[in-house]
């Protein structure tokens, strides 16, 4: 008599695939969440002033001292980043239990072509950083004419 093995089936080397890609994947955000804790993202306003000749972008970050954030430039791309050690004090209060939190918060944004990296600028004013940097005139928009054919002229006449 012949010994009959059963035969397993590729799906459940697939499923086992997902269990153990499921498995690697909440590792990794589980540690990524303990060691770096909350990470908020700010929200921006950019455009270019074609007059000035200038980029702008506005990142708001109300509440955070100056002194907080970062701002690195590597190639095309501008980073703002920094923590903030965000408490509530109330006076006369007799704590039981105290919770500091930190909070981290980072944008990156990529810059168009012709920003002067060398040349930015960052201001910081009621919560607001602005950050400014010159344009080169070939980055600037430009309008492009839309020209009509003849035949399209012979149509309207």
């Amino acid at each position: 008599m012949a010994f009959l093995t059963l035969r397993e089936s590729p799906f459940d080397e697939l499923f086992d695939f997902r269990r153990d890609f499921d498995s690697i994947f909440n590792r990794l955000l589980t540690n990524r969440t303990e060691s770096r804790g909350k990470t908020s993202t700010p929200p921006i306003q950019a455009w270019i002033d074609g007059d000035k000749k200038t980029y702008h972008l506005r990142v708001a970050l109300p509440g955070i001292d100056p002194d907080e954030v970062q701002i690195n430039a590597q190639g095309n791309t501008l980073t703002i980043s920094g923590e903030h050690e965000a408490s509530e004090e109330k006076e006369q209060a007799d704590y039981l239990r105290r919770e500091f939190s930190l909070e981290r918060f980072e944008r990156t944004v990529v810059l168009p072509e012709g920003v002067d990296v060398g040349s930015i600028n960052a201001e910081y004013n009621n919560g607001i950083v602005e950050i400014t940097a010159p344009l080169s005139e070939a980055s600037l928009p430009k309008r492009i004419e839309i020209k009509s054919s003849e035949k399209t002229k012979a149509a309207r006449a």
